[in-house]
């Protein structure tokens, strides 16, 4: 897992006060943990911004608050941004230990080109974007990759057990989700469609003429009588 470092200041605006730090490039953020006190905190909106870009939403961040002498080690735990601006509007920060497991999801992305796309021009269809696993803080990565040069023919998928996993963490997503599969491409399926809707328009063709024959024959028979 990568490491970085961020310094932070002691908040004292609470509420929707807190605008006012936005207005000043700062970001409201909130630290909690295990045998430890809640505080709340600010930080440089930019930093934060650069920390999550460069290091990721599982890196240890060692947090250095003003006043205090050690920097605390934590992970990122949430990030609120505004729906429409992406404006980064409030961050939470965990403590942690780093002699203690913890869950954490990792990004799932995928490498290599999949035979079933370039050559039957079938479409990748990615399920699952992340898998949740156990590790010490340490051995959280930051992606897992999926090789996707495996998949060969048209409906071809990739499990979660099919992941490729380092040794010292635990996969706690079902085996059984897909991640990736590749489907037949949609012109094929509008064929199939098209054929399937002309062959019951031609059996309804088929009915209607039969029942027509026979309200003939009935007919014929009362003029023969």
């Amino acid at each position: 897992m990568a490491e970085t470092t961020l310094a932070v200041d002691p908040r004292v605006v609470t509420g929707k006060k807190v605008k006012a730090l936005r207005r000043q490039g700062l970001v409201p953020a909130h630290l909690y943990g295990k045998e430890t006190d809640s505080l709340a905190l600010q930080a440089q909106t930019e930093e934060v911004i650069n920390v999550i870009k460069t290091a990721g939403r599982n890196a240890i961040i060692n947090l250095k608050i003003s006043g205090e002498g050690e920097p605390r080690p934590v992970v990122l735990r949430g990030v609120q941004q505004h729906p429409i601006t992406d404006e980064l509007l409030h961050v939470d920060f965990f403590q942690i230990s780093l002699t203690e497991t913890l869950t954490a999801d990792v990004p799932i992305v995928t490498v290599g080109e999949a035979p079933a796309v370039s050559v039957y021009a079938g479409v990748l269809l990615q399920s699952l974007d992340h898998i949740e696993i156990e590790a010490l803080p340490v051995n959280i990565p930051q992606t897992i990759e999926v090789d996707i040069s495996v998949l060969e023919e048209l409906d071809d998928a990739l499990f979660v057990r099919d992941l490729t996993v380092p040794a010292d963490l635990t996969v706690l997503s079902a085996p059984d989700q897909v991640v990736v599969k590749v489907s037949p491409p949609k012109v094929e399926l509008e064929v199939e469609e098209e054929e399937l809707a002309e062959g019951e328009e031609g059996e309804e063709g088929e009915e209607g003429e039969e029942g027509e024959e026979g309200e003939e024959g009935a007919t014929d028979d009362k003029e023969d009588k």
